[in-house]
């Protein structure tokens, strides 16, 4: 094992930069625009399969410009969600893979936060869910609903659900300002249900996005959760 895990666009320069350093793991990040070359994004898995390299998606974070939020008021923006959401997990199902989503980004539209709106959240996951549970690994945000300094989402949401999750360590230490002890209360309590993990490390303020070991994430805590799964380095 190389421990080379990374992420990719669909781009061919960017894939063979990444080829180069023979990985284990490689996530392609999506644009909205890459799901109108459906064939390309299957050709891509199946070349990676092929290498011996496990391939995970990862779902557009925009829609026109803005990020996207599965409990959007905007009519147009929560169609692609549910469209796009479908298409990927076609493709999974048929091709061997799984796909990172968000249910929220930082910039998204909707930020208020109460058990309400995560039960409301959690009705809207559960609709998805119907699509193909197994394809789909639900990623954290640093704020808003979906993030673990929401104190309902692991209760109202992950747990009730077992959602399948890719904890994102640094979303997580990120929205506790910074907090270690916190971070690893969400290790603990989110273990049954992580499948994946992003490793990037980070002062704990904002999406600084550090190499490991330049931040002040316990590492040594997180590697004991880490092991024996799947994730990447960011």
């Amino acid at each position: 094992m190389n421990n080379i895990r990374l992420k990719s666009s669909l781009d061919r320069a960017s894939l063979d930069n990444r080829l180069q350093y023979e990985p284990e793991i490689i996530e392609l990040y999506l644009r909205t625009e890459d799901l109108e070359q459906e064939s390309l994004i299957r050709e891509r898995i199946r070349e990676l399969k092929q290498r011996g390299i496990r391939v995970y998606l990862h779902h557009p974070s925009r829609y026109n410009g803005k990020y996207l939020d599965i409990m959007s008021t905007e009519p147009e923006m929560y169609r692609f969600y549910r469209e796009s959401t479908q298409q990927l997990v076609r493709i999974c199902l048929e091709e061997g893979s799984q796909c990172v989503i968000h249910a929220n980004y930082l910039h998204s539209e909707n930020d208020e936060i109460s058990r309400e709106r995560t039960i409301a959240m959690r009705h809207e996951i559960e609709e998805i869910l119907t699509y193909g549970r197994d394809a789909l690994l639900w990623e954290d945000s640093t704020e808003g609903l979906f993030c673990y300094a929401n104190p309902y989402l692991i209760d109202e949401v992950i747990v009730p659900l077992k959602l399948p999750t890719n904890v994102d360590v640094s979303h997580t230490f990120i929205s506790f300002r910074g907090d270690n002890d916190r971070l690893r209360e969400v290790l603990e309590r989110t273990a049954p249900y992580a499948i994946y993990y992003h490793l990037v490390d980070s002062m704990g303020q904002f999406h600084d996005s550090l190499p490991l070991g330049q931040g002040r994430i316990d590492w040594k805590m997180v590697k004991s959760f880490v092991q024996g799964k799947e994730y990447i380095f960011e």
